[in-house]
């Protein structure tokens, strides 16, 4: 069984496009709390910007990595197609099991629901609200993308112009509070260095604010010269996020200090209301629906991606893995990812969704990244039209991580990496199961 034919998309993503999906899918709402936390691990304002751009550096090795597999299969599917040429068809299922039928529509529908909180909270609305705002959301955005990857790629840039502007504003009131005193930000008691311990528990939520940069790989299939505009697109965009997530920490820390953003529930909220009071609070919670209702219209889109060559390949039904002709979209794909989703985000349920995918999140970074050295050895002859830089050690440096990463989520919460473990599991036998439901209804 193959893939999709590449000819089953229109190449309709554009250089600009990419690299907005690239930002797009990163920066959600992680940046504007994440820090907090940070915060409450570490002893001074130096360590916080060391670790976000240690952080940085480290999802920047993945991203380069997943620019040369990008530009090798510029196909849709990303990490299911590589996993599957690879390594075969059980791993890739049992990524298509894990992420696009659990956490994908999981995210979503989580991200939609703080889009819904957030939103609510600015118009002042009650909270039953939420859920039918969530579920609202969803379903406009799917609407959207069933008109074709151009409309979609519309509201995308749209919202992440928005969310960029919002960096911007904290950035600038950061600035401002500062007055003229930057140099404050780094002063401590404490200059010793940073304890393995304090390192690892601190990294970890800044990795995870650091994710969503293979969303572009699911719609590899719809990128215009993808072999230049991918790499281009990969590094540039996760460049520009680690810029940002920087100077945005330099404003809370500017804004607020360690101690009161280590104290802090909503860093944005907070620095923003220093200088304008609640409109700042206020339009804070407008910027971060705007960049939560982002981030939700690029996971429909490449969940439904990823869905709709799982279905062409015969690993889910092939009803799902239509293309329409006249809009080049996976509308039977998109209508299925959001009906899911949707019924996530009004049941609730998908907290723990989230939380037992996990690990098969961090381990399909890091066995899709592993296929780099599978295509290096075998394909030798196949000389790719982009080669990541500082190969083996770029990706080596990125799978080497995620031994880290996940040691430390076990370490803190060993029932849902042990739950993480029993769904990926749980894949074997649907795998086994499915594929004995389809030589029955194939003879």
């Amino acid at each position: 069984m193959t893939a999709p034919a590449s000819g089953a998309y229109a190449r309709r993503l554009g250089p600009w496009d990419a690299a907005m999906i690239v930002i797009g899918g990163v920066i959600g709402a992680g940046i504007f709390r994440t820090p907090a936390t940070v915060a409450e691990r570490t002893d001074a304002g130096w360590q916080i910007l060391l670790l976000w751009t240690v952080g940085g550096l480290l999802t920047l090795a993945g991203a380069l990595s997943y620019a040369e597999l990008g530009a090798r299969r510029p196909q849709a599917g990303g990490t299911y197609i590589y996993l599957r040429e690879a390594f075969g068809q059980l791993p890739a299922f049992l990524f298509g099991w894990t992420m696009a039928l659990i956490n994908y529509p999981g995210s979503i529908a989580a991200v939609a629901t703080t889009f819904a909180d957030y939103l609510c909270t600015a118009l002042a609305l009650p909270p039953y609200w939420i859920k039918p705002v969530a579920a609202g959301a969803i379903a406009f955005l799917v609407g959207v993308n069933l008109f074709g990857i151009r409309a979609g790629a519309w509201v995308q840039n749209l919202f992440t112009l928005l969310k960029l502007g919002v960096v911007v504003m904290l950035v600038v009131v950061g600035l401002v509070l500062a007055r003229g005193h930057l140099g404050g930000i780094l002063e401590t008691d404490a200059m010793h260095p940073v304890s393995a311990g304090t390192f690892v528990s601190a990294i970890v939520p800044v990795l995870f604010t650091y994710g969503g940069f293979h969303y572009l790989n699911d719609l590899a299939g719809e990128v215009r010269d993808p072999h230049r505009t991918l790499p281009r697109a990969l590094a540039m965009g996760m460049v520009g996020v680690v810029l940002c997530y920087v100077l945005v920490n330099v404003a809370y820390l500017a804004g607020l200090g360690h101690a009161g953003l280590a104290g802090s529930r909503a860093p944005a909220a907070d620095l923003m209301s220093r200088l304008f009071g609640a409109g700042g609070a206020t339009l804070v919670a407008v910027g971060i629906a705007c960049s939560t209702f982002g981030y939700c219209n690029i996971a429909i889109a490449g969940g439904a991606r990823v869905l709709q060559t799982m279905g062409a390949d015969g690993m889910f039904f092939r009803a799902v893995g239509r293309v329409e002709p006249r809009t080049r979209a996976p509308q039977v794909a998109l209508l299925a990812l959001g009906a899911w989703a949707i019924a996530l985000a009004l049941s609730g349920s998908f907290g723990q969704l989230l939380n037992y995918t996990t690990v098969g999140e961090w381990l399909s970074h890091a066995f899709g990244i592993a296929t780099l050295f599978w295509y290096r050895r075998v394909l030798a002859d196949e000389p790719p039209p982009y080669r990541v830089p500082g190969y083996p050690w770029v990706p080596l440096l990125f799978v080497l991580t995620v031994p880290g990463v996940l040691l430390a989520t076990a370490l803190d919460n060993p029932h849902d990496v042990g739950m993480s473990l029993v769904v990926i599991a749980l894949g074997v036998p649907v795998y086994a199961a499915w594929r004995a439901w389809l030589r029955r209804t194939e003879r």
